[in-house]
């Protein structure tokens, strides 16, 4: 049970994510999460950094959707202006967002990655769903209100995957 908490990759950021090693995987498609996984929680718009990697990962043909548990106007503000396909009020990690998602790319669980910030909603949400994980540090030293509890106790199950030998990265910090 705890091992559905371990992602199967672990990057600084997201823009150690590129098209060649997903393409290298056989990866097609991408679900991101938004908050302080491709930008800070607080930031309405998306970085020009940001845009050249969606960018990037568009011309070699790697699909991107946002799928946030955020509302409506706060996705749709930050996706629409990029032109990046989102699912809102996910209810991350409950599985129906993450189905959605595939079957609107139109690819394979096989060909498809999670990328996210949280143990408890994107990694988890993925590993459920048995896609292919990679938890990024978060953007931002903050969170919203709700994340702050996530955190507590993602806090306590990194503490556990690295005393047990699990996870090495918590050392690049």
């Amino acid at each position: 049970m705890i091992k559905l908490f371990l992602p199967n990759e672990y990057v600084e950021s997201v823009f150690e994510i590129t098209p060649a090693k997903l393409k290298q995987q056989g990866i097609k498609a991408i679900i991101t999460d938004l908050d302080n996984t491709l930008v800070e929680w607080d930031r309405k718009n998306a970085t020009p950094k940001l845009i050249e990697w969606l960018e990037s990962m568009q011309m070699e043909g790697i699909l991107v959707t946002i799928v946030s548990n955020n509302n409506q106007l706060r996705v749709e503000a930050f996706s629409d202006p990029i032109g990046i396909p989102f699912i809102y009020h996910a209810r991350k990690p409950m599985g129906r967002a993450f189905r959605r998602a595939i079957r609107d790319m139109n690819v394979k669980k096989d060909e498809t990655v999670v990328i996210g910030d949280q143990l408890m909603t994107d990694v988890l949400g993925g590993n459920l769903n048995k896609l292919y994980t990679i938890l990024v540090v978060p953007v931002a030293k903050t969170d919203g209100f709700f994340t702050k509890f996530n955190r507590i106790i993602e806090k306590r199950l990194l503490n556990f995957f690295k005393r047990k030998n699990m996870i090495q990265w918590e050392d690049k910090k």
